[in-house]
């Protein structure tokens, strides 16, 4: 196979849509273009046959009914309906929110927001594996908790939090559980009955569908689980989410949610096995390299790697015919150490160092072997020019130095 440049090794922050979803899609782009709300005409009957039909698919994929899919712009989208909404919907019961440090900024920024006009966070710590444990869940649980918010997996290092033992403790004591699985829906079985989650977010541009749209899961009934809606006018989505709908978008996620279904059982140990492979390759060849994470309960599609004495925006920078990313997607443009690896106690130095790799459904053994390479390369050419790998190399321990600024301070 020829190898094509550049490699894209960033499918956490984003994936390419799959020719059969794009496929799926394009005929309600151009002759099956209804409204799905326009119940007069057959152009309106078409396209909510479809929406129907790409709910059925969404469903089948996280063990869910039909009915309880409700589509939103995405998954931020979707996290802000599911803490705003509940927060609202439930406040005769209570005013306090659960949620943990790592989370993705949709849930901790409206974490902040909820904060900010008076209701009561708690943000759990994490360990230095990157995970929240059941037994600090229930501990933080009061009597005017409302709502647990715990992601499945991630999307920086890829950590699995134990999810359904969560649930269990959130049923326990008659608290909702809302799960950010964007990162998890597609790569791994998720069932929302059998991990007693009550809302999930999920986005169609990380499971090989078009941006743009994502689903909000909620709960039926035991509970029944209704947010308030956080965009208005038209009821539709069952009153929660207001708008015309995206049926080109929609009829995409639902083929993706398809395919996801029919081939993640092939799909998982083929990409867990090249992550391997990357994460074999670059450790054996080079020293002070540091995988960040749980060693075992991590997606099979992400390695997050710190090289010590080197910038991970050097890194980058010196490969750059291989996409990768120095943290999410969505707070990559700071210079600011990752808030996920700060968490997780990782020390500035190696946090500012490190280098998320995400592999998906196009990834190949030729392009994996080509960044293998290219990372040895490069790591190996910048600590040859960086004075603290210098000393190093001479026996000082860089972590015990006292730095002065240039006025002696």
């Amino acid at each position: 196979m020829t190898l094509r440049l550049p490699i894209y090794l960033d499918y956490n922050a984003t994936t390419p849509v799959d020719p059969r979803v794009l496929e799926a899609m394009l005929p309600y782009l151009r002759d099956k273009f209804g409204n799905a709300a326009s119940r007069t005409h057959s152009f309106g009957w078409t396209a909510a046959d479809a929406v129907t039909k790409a709910r059925e698919q969404i469903a089948d994929l996280i063990g869910a009914d039909p009915k309880e899919i409700v589509f939103t712009s995405g998954a931020s989208e979707s996290d802000n309906i599911a803490l705003k909404g509940c927060m609202e919907r439930y406040a005769d019961k209570g005013d306090h929110l659960i949620t943990a440090s790592t989370e993705h900024k949709a849930v901790l920024d409206t974490a902040e927001y909820l904060q900010k006009i008076g209701l009561k966070v708690t943000i759990l710590p994490v360990d230095n594996f990157g995970q929240v444990h059941p037994d600090q869940v229930e501990a933080a649980i009061t009597p005017r908790t409302v709502l647990i918010s715990v992601m499945l997996a991630n999307n920086e290092t890829g950590v699995l939090h134990p999810v359904k033992e969560i649930g269990e403790v959130a049923e326990k004591h008659g608290v909702i559980f809302h799960c950010d699985a964007t990162q998890a829906v597609g790569k791994l079985p998720v069932d929302v009955k059998d991990m007693h989650i009550h809302l999930l977010s999920m986005s169609g541009h990380k499971i090989y569908g078009p941006k743009g749209v994502g689903v909000l899961y909620a709960r039926s009934r035991n509970p029944r689980v209704r947010p308030t809606p956080v965009i208005h006018g038209g009821g539709h989505e069952q009153g929660m989410r207001s708008g015309t709908l995206n049926v080109p978008g929609i009829v995409g996620m639902g083929m993706a949610c398809e395919l996801c279904r029919k081939e993640m059982k092939e799909e998982i140990p083929r990409v867990r096995n090249l992550r391997d492979r990357l994460e074999k390759g670059i450790l054996s060849a080079l020293d002070e390299v540091y995988v960040n994470g749980h060693p075992v309960d991590r997606l099979p599609t992400t390695t997050n790697i710190s090289f010590k004495y080197v910038e991970g925006e050097s890194i980058m920078m010196a490969m750059e015919d291989v996409a990768v990313s120095s943290g999410s997607a969505c707070t990559s443009a700071s210079l600011a150490p990752s808030y996920v690896l700060h968490a997780m106690n990782v020390p500035e130095f190696l946090a500012h160092a490190s280098i998320r790799f995400s592999l998906g459904r196009f990834t190949t053994e030729e392009e994996i072997d080509y960044t293998i390479g290219k990372v040895i390369k490069a790591v190996n050419r910048l600590r040859e020019m960086s004075p603290l790998f210098e000393m190093a190399q001479k026996g000082i321990d860089i972590e015990k130095i006292q730095w002065k600024d240039d006025r002696g301070h």
